[in-house]
């Protein structure tokens, strides 16, 4: 894979520089082998020097050998093309900045430039209400008879009726998922997860070697900041259902952060139990009774 990267130089203008994509792989692989990695120190590490790519942090020998292994072991799981995309090219997108932890280093398979259209994410539980199930599928047809791309997370329950809904309604989709490539979750979502790949975009921000090191427990946490991720792909965020202590909650804060906008269904306020609904409207979160309130908020 050879790509090339389009930067600035303050005396002589841009210039194409030429990216060796197995040796980024091996070197963003690499620096995740430190026990303290994590995606807030990487990115805090890249801010201090935007420039940096990193392969100009890791000696070229390790980040080699670590990427010939990485390289193998997506092929063999995915059985299918997949590629990159680097903080730095002409095709990754400006917005994907916006997060709190902006990653340097996207693998995805599919179409790429699914990024650049209009999306917005539909998310909330893994274990949904009839009538959450039922919401979803409205909101989601309609959104894609806008003409709006659904991202979601591929996680069971509310993730996997948007993804679905919007492939039945002919529309497009994006998964982005908690997951290196090749290895799905839930189990169950392993053919949807193949169709999405194949079809429309998966993507993927999750080191592989520092996954298949760490334990169900420890990989936990990328499942919330592929939400961040989300976010910032999306120009708006819609929570059908959520608890108190849902992950979904992470992308209505983040949602709020990067300035997109958040909805929230009215059946979230109306439950007792739960706090988030007023708290995220105190904070600018629009109060969603039909489509046409987040219509009037998007279509334009």
């Amino acid at each position: 894979m050879q790509v090339s990267l389009l930067t600035a130089n303050l005396d002589a203008g841009p210039v194409i520089r030429p990216i060796d994509a197995a040796l980024e792989i091996g070197a963003y692989e690499a620096l995740w082998s430190d026990p303290d990695a994590s995606f807030k120190t990487l990115s805090a590490r890249f801010a201090k020097q935007p420039r940096l790519r990193p392969s100009d942090l890791v000696p070229e020998d390790r980040a080699r050998s670590v990427g010939l292994r990485v390289l193998g072991k997506i092929r063999e799981r995915t059985q299918a093309r997949f590629d990159v995309r680097l903080h730095g090219e002409i095709d990754y997108p400006d917005k994907l900045r916006d997060a709190t932890h902006p990653v340097e280093l996207l693998y995805f398979q599919g179409t790429w430039d699914l990024v650049f259209a209009r999306a917005v994410a539909v998310v909330g539980t893994r274990k949904p209400t009839a009538e959450g199930i039922a919401r979803t599928r409205k909101l989601v047809r309609k959104l894609v008879a806008d003409g709006f791309t659904i991202v979601s997370g591929l996680a069971e329950g509310i993730d996997t009726e948007a993804h679905e809904t919007a492939i039945a309604a002919g529309g497009r989709t994006i998964a982005v998922i908690g997951t290196p490539l090749g290895l799905t979750y839930p189990k169950a979502n392993a053919a949807l997860q193949s169709r999405i790949a194949r079809e429309f975009l998966l993507i993927s921000q999750v080191p592989v070697e520092r996954y298949d090191a760490q334990t169900v427990r420890g990989n936990r946490f990328f499942f919330p900041e592929r939400n961040k991720t989300m976010a910032a792909l999306t120009e708006a965020t819609i929570i059908i259902e959520a608890g108190e202590t849902s992950g979904t909650l992470v992308q209505a804060r983040e949602a709020l952060k990067q300035h997109r906008k958040l909805f929230v269904l009215n059946s979230c306020f109306e439950r007792r139990d739960l706090n988030w609904p007023q708290h995220f409207q105190d904070e600018g979160a629009v109060r969603v009774n039909t489509y046409d309130d987040i219509r009037r908020e998007l279509v334009r």
